[in-house]
């Protein structure tokens, strides 16, 4: 079996899992990938809140305020702020870490962003997703549903 048959065979799959997933994990997923590719894109504007710029506006209010209160603690946990560690505003942890991700370059940026994606759709999804579960779900719907619509 080729390595790109093998690998169809696997997104195939996680296809079927996405599809046979609740509405509400669907959104969670979503939400991690459109925080992750805000944070990505940020670029710094004094006037901005960075925390109103990188959570998507058209998502519930309770998730949003979940995600203001956990982000920078998640951005604190991947080491991403550590060079800001006397920072206790959330939107100072995070404009920080900002910061950090966008002078990391390359895979080392890439592994960053796969795995806070996946933290955000946990926190979106109150739960009910499991990191295993969101490493496959995630990386399916970013190159299938996400990527192709961008």
């Amino acid at each position: 079996m080729s390595l790109k048959s093998f690998l169809s065979k696997i997104w195939a799959e996680a296809k079927r899992l996405f599809e046979g997933i609740p509405p509400e994990l669907k959104t969670a997923i979503k939400i991690g990938v459109v925080v992750t590719e805000n944070i990505k894109k940020f670029t710094d504007s004094p006037a901005a809140d960075v925390l109103t710029a990188i959570i998507p506006g058209d998502i519930d209010d309770k998730i949003k305020d979940l995600l203001r209160a956990k982000l920078p603690a998640i951005l604190a946990e991947l080491k991403l702020a550590d060079s800001c560690a006397g920072l206790t505003d959330p939107a100072a942890i995070t404009s920080c870490a900002v910061k950090v991700l966008q002078g990391i370059g390359g895979d080392t940026q890439s592994a960053f962003l796969h795995n806070l994606a996946i933290l955000v759709a946990e926190v979106a999804a109150d739960g009910k997703l499991s990191w295993s579960d969101g490493v496959y779900l995630l990386e399916w719907y970013y190159k299938h549903e996400y990527k192709p619509a961008a």
